[in-house]
């Protein structure tokens, strides 16, 4: 079973360092040399503290915005994107009041708590967990230890199907010198809830859909606690879910223990057509070193999209633990279920690194920096066709005034740019509904900071200045030349091309509008880039 997520603790004063916006911050102040039109020159976005410690409480909830996610999902219904995630908090407040916190927006900016979608643990978890054990000649547990993980939602014809985490960390037996590590802890569920209108908050629990699976290559014993081996070959955590051109369903799962399998679904109900031998969990299509022996494989989160546009499946995945060194990986195929190949064209259904690496912890200035950035939700907007990237951040650790700062998390949603060969680039800057305006080869011309995203692990890549002459030369961190396309907002520095588009920036104090750019190196490290002052 997967290492529990961390335990928030209780939350404590707080002072707000120089350079880091807080609720009374005014949002205006320009475009740091941009010379957009006047309609984002004006634009005042989101003002709100990235420290919400302050407000972090359940009797603030109404103020939380973005405040306390972690492993979000989204989808749309009618006006509003639903937001649902994990169970966590930070100083753990969300405790009693039910399970799955969700929230909804109209624009993708301005979130309002809504509160738990489900009051109370599915019945049906218990009498699955103990039915399995009885035929392991096991005793039942008649108080197993909940944790509600990793949601996912998503729309099938008229119906809004929530499939749902919820893992048993009782360890399968208990010693009688009473130590735990002597045991893989109990297997994870996964369940199927629907609905057919989201503001209602109305759902008919569909019972499990799949469960953690063994395949007898392992014992459920346990060599202490540094025996790695793993019992189970697929962990059912994180689910998501994808409906082929074909009209085939398929359900995407796993983490870590042996990768990441996909299983067909029953499109009318949801669930696999039969589980009956191990084959009927799925067929791995993602995994992380030698797939063969490797049972603990440090990947979990998957995400698949498909892009009509550009005839791939693309896998998203997350990497590493969760509380510094997340990082997001991408990889793509022609079908379904692989194999998935990186933009080196190595094999990731066979244990090769994925690449692109589209986040990992960074820093920009004047800012604390954001860590443990992954476990994506990869969604739609079904007006304009963006893509967008949305997960969670957290701060890093032990920053002096913030009590348990990396238990701090805030919801990111980002935009996704594709590039010129079909691979999908995240936003620098979290999105904040900048009007769009044209950039021009004018506005290129001053000081930006840049990150390569270079992968360190549980290290945050830290920003560096490049200066962009009007003579199309390039000073500072980087030498050589730039261009610019005005007609597709292309920038050309050297021989990587970057995307460019307007902004908001949250390290600012004021924040502002401004412009930014990413794209990918020959290598699928991601650049980041935003415009600080000149022009």
């Amino acid at each position: 079973m997967k290492i529990l997520k961390l335990l928030f603790i209780g939350i404590g004063l707080l002072l707000v360092p120089t350079g880091c916006s807080d609720e009374t911050t005014g949002a205006n102040g320009g475009r740091n040399g941009n010379n957009g039109g006047e309609e984002t020159e004006t634009f005042d976005g989101p003002t709100y503290s990235d420290d919400y410690t302050s407000r972090a409480s359940w009797s603030n909830r109404s103020q939380w915005n973005l405040a306390n996610v972690h492993d979000p999902t989204v989808v749309k219904d009618g006006d509003y994107y639903y937001m649902y995630q994990t169970n966590t908090s930070y100083g753990n407040v969300h405790e009693g009041h039910g399970n799955y916190p969700y929230r909804r927006s109209k624009d993708l900016v301005n979130w309002d708590f809504q509160g738990m979608a489900f009051p109370d643990t599915p019945s049906w978890v218990k009498d699955s967990l103990n039915n399995i054990r009885a035929e392991m000649d096991l005793p039942p547990i008649e108080n197993p230890n909940y944790g509600f993980w990793a949601p996912h939602i998503t729309k099938v014809n008229d119906t809004y199907r929530l499939y749902y985490s919820v893992i048993i960390d009782n360890p399968i037996v208990q010693d009688n010198d009473g130590d735990e590590n002597d045991y893989w802890t109990e297997r994870a569920f996964i369940g199927l809830a629907e609905s057919d209108d989201l503001a209602s908050n109305n759902w008919e629990d569909k019972g499990m859909v799949i469960h953690s699976v063994a395949d007898g290559e392992e014992t459920y014993n346990r060599d202490g606690g540094n025996d790695w081996t793993a019992y189970f070959k697929y962990n059912a955590i994180d689910p998501s879910y994808v409906v082929t051109p074909e009209g085939e369903h398929w359900l995407i799962y796993g983490s870590w223990h042996s990768g990441i399998a996909a299983v067909e679904l029953d499109p009318d109900t949801g669930k696999p057509y039969e589980l009956n031998t191990l084959e009927d969990y799925g067929t791995r299509i993602a995994g992380r070193g030698n797939v063969s022996t490797n049972r603990w494989q440090e990947l979990e989160a998957p995400e698949i999209i498909y892009n009509e546009e550009t005839g791939y499946y693309y896998l998203f995945l997350a990497y590493d633990e969760l509380s510094v060194a997340y990082n997001t990986r991408v990889a793509r195929s022609e079908n379904i279920t692989g194999p998935y190949y990186g933009i080196d064209g190595n094999n990731v259904t066979e244990g090769a690194e994925a690449w692109p690496m589209v986040t990992h912890p960074y820093k920009f200035d004047e800012h604390y920096g954001w860590v443990g950035i992954s476990h994506p939700s990869i969604f739609q907007d079904p007006k304009n066709g963006k893509w967008f990237y949305s997960s969670q951040g957290r701060l890093p650790p032990d920053i002096p005034t913030i009590n348990a700062s990396n238990a701090v998390m805030m919801g990111n949603v980002r935009e996704i740019y594709w590039t010129d060969d079909d691979w999908p680039v995240v936003a620098p800057e979290r999105y904040a509904g900048v009007p769009d305006s044209s950039i021009t080869e004018e506005d290129i011309v001053g000081t930006w900071e840049e990150i390569t995203l270079e992968y360190e692990y549980q290290n945050i890549q830290t920003s560096y200045q490049v200066t962009f002459n009007e003579d199309n030369t390039l000073e500072g961190a980087l030498e050589g030349t730039w261009s610019f396309d005005e007609n597709s907002n292309m920038l050309t520095v050297n021989n990587t091309e970057l995307i460019v588009d307007n902004a908001w920036d949250w390290e600012a104090s004021p924040r502002r509008t401004t412009i930014t750019y990413a794209g990918l190196t020959s290598a699928g490290r991601s650049v980041w880039g935003k415009k600080v002052s000149g022009g």
